[in-house]
């Protein structure tokens, strides 16, 4: 009925993740739910889009009459669950499951249960838990099923007991006095919101005025016979201990034909006597009248969606109620006295806090710094700890004004004096404050006799009841109201005695399970606070070039040691001591940088904590006597840190001419210059006034300064010399060669190409040394010269010499190697090949051939197959391309190379397979390996058949963003179909069937089956339309197609678009399972058509709909956003439509679109743990190359981004709620 009520501002997508493909850390793998918060109640986990029924259960939950009677139900009558399974008992799964349920939020120690259990009773799927819902809708189907469900029990009268009430309608004749009466019942009461100021005009209009029947519009009476002038009126003829009263908040506006929410002003009272609106009975007590509010449900949002949380009268006092934030007045804080350091509890965000400003001097951090301190302390940052149960950290300060106190200009915050109670006391023996401070006085802020708490999903905070008139209007308002007898009195023995009437094995359960949760928590709490330590043994270490290196193999010269970061320096050092150490100890914080290990800090306050040290997890310590290191003085601090140079040098020495090299040297930061030239002189022997010192110039590559006398009196701090910075060291006779040239204050370094040598390398045996001759050359010397010049030098006179270009006509570098060969010298009309067997042209050995340029491709393949010792007619030959990769086979075996553009010098690879007859395509075929077995057989269930699909459907979305090497080992081979470029994708898909490796896939027929085009090994695009000719969608021979069997026919439209959508789980890093989204892109295929399509897919409002498109190659996520280029007025004319199929985003089948609700999921960051191991292991790899190239290019690219308004859209089918039933009649 409402199932598409809640979009526009739907708060869905939390809680339990069904499947993602992030990785957790060690630690969150085994983190226990949080402990009750200080008001001690119990939230209840979002499963996705549940918060309309956490709601309503917490309301029944402190509804004690109910409670209690669903409690009375004991396993005689319920059964138990662990005979659900077996078909001669009778279980009824919903009572139990809501029983269990409320023993948990009852007893159980953790901050927020889960319904899953009740759900899955409720027979509901992963779809139902994700939908939003009508909570008024849902307070009858639950009635409903639990009176269905206890039929023939003794609670099968609960629901009527204490829920049903009767109106009675009347009409009476003005003539004779007749009445007529019609009965009806209730559960609830609906009452109208719009042209009304509250509930009590509501109830006015409803109950006590009368409607009257006269001139045109008259009645027929029964007793007259005739028509006549009558009244109607209705009455409360019947009261229910319980009176809920349904609001109708959302109307349709019939003018512009869309719904609407009200949100006007509309009172409610905290007590309402119901007599005026109530049948008059002789002897009624006005107590019977009298009712009291204890439940307010309250939906926040629009018409098309929103969320809910409930306001809740704490009628035993289960809770322990604080005054809320502006209900109490700052206190100035002790000073002169420090509180001490409170025991760290990590799932504690108020011990966290309070641990972090205790080991301050001054007990206050500034506000800016304490997430990143919170960061340190419990390892991950307080948005993905904290916030989803918390909120903002500074909200969170401000909500305990008693703990904290803030500057004010909210800058900084500092920690009260106070004492935190002991974790043994119960919420009745703690008294004062939740935060330990002590009682206040009577009055000042008392606890109300009835406390009121509001649930919000995990979230319970106290309020007032003046917060009743915060709900009466706006887009945050009241929607239901439970009304509670004012003479029902709750026993004393009740108070503050959450097992009151629990049954006994729902208490040992729930004991049992608080047990577990304890135990679970101190691990938790136990390997938080483990930290490993890694002790760099001082004997065994050396200091060369201003840093630390290990003299000795790891194994002694580290210890990796596991400590309890609560713990003392001096029990460290007493652990380290107990090692095997003698004599004196300090214990320095050192850090690895590239130049080697270097020391900052020593530890010298035994009685501080090692957490309060600053030590976390994979610190280095230094362990030694603190003055010297195999008899060398050690510098320590951060003015010393040695900075790694790239000292670059000619390859023979200072005074050589050969090629650069480089050596990485490492030197203190506070080193002058000219003592690094000293150090440099004495290592190659030269002397200090012959070197010169040069910068690398990036302005003016290739160029490098001189550094100046002046310089040399400066540090390398002072000059901002860093890590792998580049310094060139000549000696001055080095300038007078061709490679190196002064100008000034710069020396330019001159390219191969600039020098005027060549080596020439002979061997007459592969087995014999080789023989190199210099020779000088320039670029217009011939080859034959240089050929002739190396046969005299290296005495080979009897090689004839025929070459007639340059050295520059041939393409050949100055100062490279030549190479003599024993052969013939190329003619003008003869080609020089490389050739390579197999299908990579970088695995086989490489051979060699000459042939003339007129050569047919035939007869080339021919000499090539008897050189390799190959025979047989299955072959064929491929160019490689200018990336060394396979390319387009020589398909024109009677054409001569010199036609095909095959020149001297390329690379062709023989091929095992027959070239396809011309006009036909040879297309390997492939199949996803878990649909190796088939999944559409003519003997499966539907069922089974659609749920295989379904995991099809997330296999092909894994493999589009899994890297090359997973997807390829992902894919079947299953044979190749050769097919004439003129015939039908339909005939392709019926080729593909018949394929041997294919005997068990079966479908109805082709328009079941979707071909894949792969690229990668990845599934990139969809081919369709299925009377097309292959030809038209461009497909070469050889490319690679994959199948996907369909559970229905499909036939995309050729402006269609199948991606993938995948859900974010809100507060986490992962994602729920993917799902098909087929966008039309025939009218618009912009960023906000895309966003409004995803929208409407899943019934949310596109305003708060964040999407991004995932990069698998870049292991990056792209936000999609409506975005404008930036141009001058005069060009916005031209400016073409916005497209997501062009540039930047390129969207093709197969993209996967990651979906944010930004109601609910305030991060706005799509990548998954996953994303940042991959983004790693890239950068890594990026590294290593720019290694090897010795510089690298860094391209930075910006995007202009600016939203738009979404139009309206299309909603999905609305979905009735329903709850499964067993009969039990």
């Amino acid at each position: 009925m409402f199932g598409d009520l809640f979009e526009e501002d739907a708060v869905a997508f939390v809680g339990d993740c069904k499947g993602s493909n992030g990785k957790k850390s060690r630690v969150k793998d085994a983190e226990p739910p949080p402990p009750r918060g200080a008001v001690t109640l119990s939230g209840i986990k979002n499963q996705g889009g549940t918060c309309y029924l956490n709601s309503l259960l917490q309301t029944l939950l402190f509804t004690p009459e109910f409670r209690e009677a669903l409690f009375s139900l004991g396993p005689e009558e319920l059964g138990t669950l662990s005979d659900r399974d077996k078909p001669e008992t009778t279980v009824r799964v919903i009572p139990l499951e809501l029983q269990r349920l409320f023993a948990r939020l009852l007893l159980v120690d953790q901050q927020a249960a889960s319904t899953s259990d009740l759900t899955d009773s409720f027979g509901w799927s992963s779809n139902e838990e994700m939908s939003q819902h009508d909570v008024q809708e849902l307070n009858r189907i639950l009635f409903s099923a639990l009176e269905s469900s206890l039929v023939g029990t003794s609670g099968s009268d609960l629901i009527n007991r204490l829920y049903h009430g009767t109106v009675v309608n009347q009409i009476v004749c003005r003539e004779c006095g007749n009445t007529s009466e019609r009965q009806e019942d209730f559960l609830d009461l609906t009452v109208a919101v719009k042209g009304v100021s509250g509930l009590e005009e509501a109830l006015w209009s409803m109950f006590v005025e009368e409607e009257l029947f006269e001139g045109n519009n008259l009645y027929r009476c029964g007793a007259c016979s005739k028509l006549v002038t009558a009244a109607k009126s209705a009455k409360l003829r019947k009261l229910p201990p319980f009176l809920t009263v349904s609001l109708l908040r959302f109307n349709f506006d019939f003018a512009r034909c869309e719904r609407y929410k009200e949100m006007g002003s509309y009172a409610f009272p905290i007590r309402i006597d119901l007599r005026p609106f109530c049948e008059q009975v002789a002897g009624a007590a006005d107590s019977d009248y009298e009712y009291e509010l204890f439940s307010v449900i309250i939906h926040k949002g629009g018409c098309y969606g929103g969320h809910y949380h409930v306001y809740i009268k704490d009628l035993d006092r289960l809770g322990r109620w604080q005054a809320p934030e502006e209900e109490i007045k700052s206190k100035v804080p002790v000073s002169g006295v420090r509180a001490p350091d409170p025991i760290l509890e990590m799932g504690d965000p108020l011990s966290v806090l309070k641990a972090i400003l205790a080991q301050e001097a001054s007990l206050s951090v500034r506000v800016d710094q304490l997430g990143q301190k919170v960061m340190e302390t419990v390892g991950v940052s307080w948005n993905k700890r904290f916030r989803k149960s918390h909120g903002p950290v500074y909200k969170f300060l401000q909500q305990h004004p008693n703990v904290f106190l803030l500057d004010s200009d909210g800058s900084r915050v500092h920690l009260k004096q106070s004492r935190a109670p002991s974790p043994e006391q119960g919420p009745q023996e703690r008294g004062g404050q939740g935060d330990g401070t002590p009682e206040e006085p009577a009055g000042s802020h008392s606890t109300p006799p009835h406390p009121w708490f509001d649930f919000n999903d995990s979230s319970v905070q106290p309020i007032t009841e003046r917060d009743m008139e915060k709900q009466f209007q706006g887009k945050e308002s009241a929607y239901m109201l439970f009304y509670r007898r004012a003479g029902l009195q709750r026993p004393e023995e009740a108070r503050g005695n959450p097992r009151y009437k629990v049954p006994e094995h729902l208490l040992e359960e729930a004991e049992a399970e608080s047990r577990e949760l304890q135990r679970k928590r101190a691990e938790f709490d136990s390997v938080s606070n483990t930290v490993e330590l890694r002790l760099h043994l001082g004997p065994h270490y050396r200091l060369q070039h201003g840093a630390l290196h290990p003299a000795s193999p790891p194994q002694d010269s580290l210890l990796r040691l596991a400590f309890d970061r609560r713990k003392s320096v001096g029990d460290l050092r007493q652990a380290v001591y107990q090692d095997s150490w003698e004599g004196d100890m300090a214990l320095t914080v050192a850090k690895s940088l590239p130049a080697g290990l270097h020391l900052y800090d020593t530890l010298t306050d035994d009685q501080q904590s090692l957490h309060s040290s600053g030590l976390v997890d994979g610190s280095d310590l230094f362990v030694w006597n603190g003055r010297e290191v195999c008899g060398e003085p050690v510098r320590v601090g951060a003015e010393s840190q040695p900075v790694l140079l790239s000292i670059v040098c000619p390859a023979g020495g200072v005074g050589s001419e050969a090629l650069l090299s480089e050596t990485p040297q490492g030197f203190p930061a506070d080193c002058r210059l000219g003592e690094v030239c000293v150090e440099l002189a004495r290592q190659t022997g030269s002397e200090l006034g012959e070197l010169l010192l040069c910068r690398w110039e990036e302005k003016q590559s290739p160029r490098w300064r001189v550094y100046p006398p002046a310089d040399l009196h400066k540090t390398l701090s002072q000059l901002t010399l860093c890590d792998g910075d580049a310094l060139l060291v000549l000696h001055s006779q080095a300038l007078d060669c061709s490679l190196f040239t002064r100008s000034g204050d710069m020396v330019t370094v001159g390219t191969p190409s600039d020098c005027s040598w060549l080596q020439v390398e002979y061997s007459s045996h592969p087995q014999e040394g080789s023989r190199v001759a210099t020779v000088p050359a320039e670029g217009d010397t011939l080859l034959s010269e240089i050929k002739q010049k190396a046969i005299e030098e290296l005495q080979l006179l009897d090689l004839a010499v025929r070459e007639d270009v340059s050295v520059r006509e041939g393409g050949v570098k100055l100062t490279s190697t030549l190479f003599l060969c024993p052969s013939p010298p190329l003619t003008n009309t003869q080609l020089f090949l490389y050739y390579t067997m197999g299908s990579d042209p970088q695995a086989g050995p490489e051979m060699e051939l000459v042939v003339e340029e007129s050569t047919t491709v035939r007869e080339c393949l021919k000499q090539m197959l008897e050189v390799a010792g190959l025979e047989g007619e299955c072959w064929h030959l491929r160019k490689v391309d200018w990336c060394y990769e396979l390319g387009d086979p020589l398909s024109e075996e009677d054409a001569s190379l010199a036609e095909l553009q095959v020149s001297s010098g390329d690379t062709l690879v023989l091929t095992e397979g027959r070239l396809p007859p011309k006009g036909f395509l040879k297309l390997p075929v492939w199949l996803f390996a878990s649909l190796r077995n088939g999944v559409h057989s003519e003997t499966g269930r539907d069922r089974e058949k659609e749920t295989e699909l379904n995991n099809i459907t997330e296999q092909i979305c894994e493999h589009s963003i899994s890297t090359v090497e997973s997807s390829e080992a992902a894919l079947q081979y299953v044979g190749g179909v050769e097919i004439s470029g003129e015939a039908t994708l339909e005939d392709l898909k019926t080729q593909v069937l018949t394929l041997p490796g294919l005997p068990d896939l079966w479908v109805p027929s082709p328009g079941f089956l979707r071909v894949w085009v792969l690229e990668s090994k990845r599934p990139c695009r969809i081919l369709r339309g299925n009377q097309l000719h292959i030809n038209s969608l461009k497909l070469g021979s050889g490319t690679e197609i994959a199948i996907q069997p369909l559970a229905k026919e499909e036939n995309l439209g050729l402006q269609e678009l199948l991606l993938y959508l995948q859900v974010g789980v809100p507060g986490e890093r992962q994602y729920y399972p993917a799902e098909e989204l087929v966008w039309d892109t025939s009218r618009d295929s912009s960023s906000r058509a895309l966003r409004q399509a995803i929208a409407s897919h899943y019934s949310l409002p596109p305003d708060k709909t964040l999407i991004a498109k995932y990069c698998p190659d870049k292991s990056h996520w792209m936000p999609i956003s409506s975005w404008s280029q930036q141009v001058s007025r005069k060009k916005k004319k031209k400016q073409q439509p916005e497209s997501l199929q062009g540039a930047p985003f390129h969207l093709r089948d197969g993209d996967l679109i990651g979906v944010k609700n930004l109601l609910i999921d305030s991060n706005r960051d799509f990548s998954t743990e996953r994303d940042n191991a991959e983004k790693e292991k890239l950068r890594r790899e990026a590294e290593d190359k720019k290694k090897s190239r010795g510089q690298g290019v860094r391209f930075q690219s910006e995007e202009a981004v600016a939203d738009k308004k979404p139009p309206a859209r299309n909603r999905r089918p609305e979905v009735p709620l329903s709850i499964n039933v067993g009969v039990f009649r």
